[in-house]
């Protein structure tokens, strides 16, 4: 389904990811209401979309993940040699974008294998939420 409504809507990016990861993922976004970003369980902090450079660097990641080509180019995805646990749970879409899928089950970060996954994923693309800029 994620990948049908990226596709049809010509999304750069999308995620899809149970209610209880969705909440800690969101608590990454900066700054907050009650001020600087407060991420749980050792999760990096993302800026705000509107301080991200470029439309195709996804905000975040989920369990779900929907790249287009455009986003999959600009965050370095795939790289065999750094990407092979990723690449066996993903795979090309018709427009040659990727859904990746970043755990076999739900994300779960309650699960300390589900949780290392996600921060695995987010060193592996600092691009991601825009904590990186470019040299």
């Amino acid at each position: 389904m994620l990948e049908g409504v990226a596709e049809g809507a010509r999304a750069f990016w999308g995620h899809a990811t149970p209610d209880a990861a969705a909440l800690d993922i969101a608590y990454q976004t900066a700054p907050t209401l009650e001020g600087p970003p407060s991420p749980r369980r050792g999760l990096p902090a993302l800026k705000l979309f509107d301080h991200i450079r470029s439309p195709e660097i996804p905000y975040s990641l989920g369990w779900l993940n929907f790249w287009s080509a455009a986003a999959a180019q600009v965050i370095g995805f795939p790289d065999p040699a750094r990407d092979a646990e990723l690449l066996t749970r993903a795979r090309r879409t018709a427009s040659g974008g990727w859904v990746v899928q970043l755990t076999d089950a739900p994300l779960d970060l309650d699960n300390p294998a589900h949780l290392e996954a996600l921060l695995r994923t987010y060193e592996r693309f600092p691009e991601i939420g825009g904590r990186v800029t470019p040299g």
